[in-house]
C-alpha cells in the first residue's frame, strides 16, 4: 500500500519532531500561494510557528516545575498597596536582569505584608521570559536537603537545584533551624553564591539572623553571601491580609 506525498510528509515531520510544521503546512501553503510568497518566505513562516510552539511548551514545562502558586501573579497583585520603592522596582525585577547576573533578591517585612505574593509575581514573569524558577518554603527545602545528606546524596540534590536560575526561599526564619538544618541551608547559599540567584522572603531582619544560623561567624558569612550583589526590598506597608479580612467581615454584615 503506497502512501500519498501528504501522508509521507506528515510521517517525516513527526519523525523530525516538527509538530507545528505538521499542523500548519497546508494552511500556510494555501496562504503563500494566494499572496505570492517565495519558498523562502513560506519556510520562514513555518519555522516561526515552530519556534513559537516550542517556546510555549517550554514555558509550560518550566511553570509546572516551578511550583509557583497559580493565583499569586502580577495580574492579581494589588500594586497600589505596595510601598513606593517596591512598586518602582517591580518592572525592573520582572525583566529579570538580576537573575541573569546571578544577583539575589531579599524581601523583608512583617507577616501579612504581601512578601510572598510579590516574589511569586516576579517568579511568574521570570518563567514567562524563559527562566527556570523554583518556589519552595525554606523549611520544606531544608528538610529535603537534610534527607539528601542523610542518604549521601546532598551533592546530587544541589546539582538538581542548580538547574533553576532562581530559587525562591519563602519564609526564611519562620521556623527556627537547628544546627544540622542551618548547615545544609548555608551550604545551599554558598553553592549558589555569585552563580545562581536566590530570592528570599523573611520576617527577620539581618540583626535577627543569628536565630537561624546560631553561630555568629556562620551568620555573618551567610549574610555576606546573600547581600553581596543583591536587591533588598522592605515591605513597610500595612498588613494586606488584615485589610482583606476586614473587608470580608464588612461584606458579611
Amino acid at each position: 500500500m503506497t502512501t500519498s506525498p501528504e501522508e509521507s510528509l506528515a510521517i517525516h515531520l513527526r519523525a523530525l519532531k516538527l509538530p507545528a510544521f505538521n499542523l500548519h503546512w497546508q494552511e500556510v501553503a494555501s496562504a503563500a500561494e494566494k499572496q505570492g510568497w517565495s519558498f523562502g518566505q513560506y519556510l520562514h513562516h513555518l519555522t516561526e510557528l515552530e519556534m513559537e510552539r516550542r517556546k510555549t511548551r517550554r514555558i509550560q514545562r518550566f511553570l509546572r516545575a516551578s511550583d509557583l502558586p497559580s493565583t499569586k501573579t502580577l495580574g492579581s497583585l494589588d500594586v497600589a498597596k505596595l510601598p513606593d520603592k517596591v512598586r518602582r522596582a517591580l518592572p525592573r525585577l520582572c525583566a529579570g536582569g538580576f537573575v541573569d547576573r546571578g544577583d539575589n533578591l531579599l524581601v523583608f517585612g512583617l507577616p501579612g505584608r504581601g512578601k510572598t505574593h510579590v516574589v511569586c509575581a516576579i517568579g511568574h514573569e521570570l518563567v514567562r521570559s524563559g527562566r527556570r524558577v523554583l518556589f519552595v518554603s525554606t523549611n520544606l527545602l531544608v528538610q529535603r536537603l537534610l534527607a539528601a545528606k542523610r542518604d549521601l546524596q546532598l551533592e546530587r540534590e544541589l546539582k538538581r537545584l542548580d538547574w533553576f536560575d532562581a530559587v525562591i526561599l519563602d519564609d526564611l526564619g519562620y521556623v527556627q533551624q537547628d544546627r544540622a538544618e542551618m548547615e545544609v541551608l548555608f551550604t545551599l547559599l554558598a553553592e549558589r553564591y555569585e552563580r545562581k540567584s536566590v530570592i528570599i522572603t523573611s520576617n527577620l531582619v539581618f540583626s535577627q539572623w543569628d536565630q537561624i544560623f546560631k553561630d555568629p561567624m556562620t551568620t555573618a558569612a551567610a549574610i555576606d553571601r546573600v547581600v553581596h550583589h543583591s536587591v533588598i526590598l522592605e515591605m513597610t506597608n500595612g498588613s494586606i491580609r488584615e485589610e482583606e479580612a476586614k473587608a470580608r467581615r464588612g461584606e458579611d454584615k
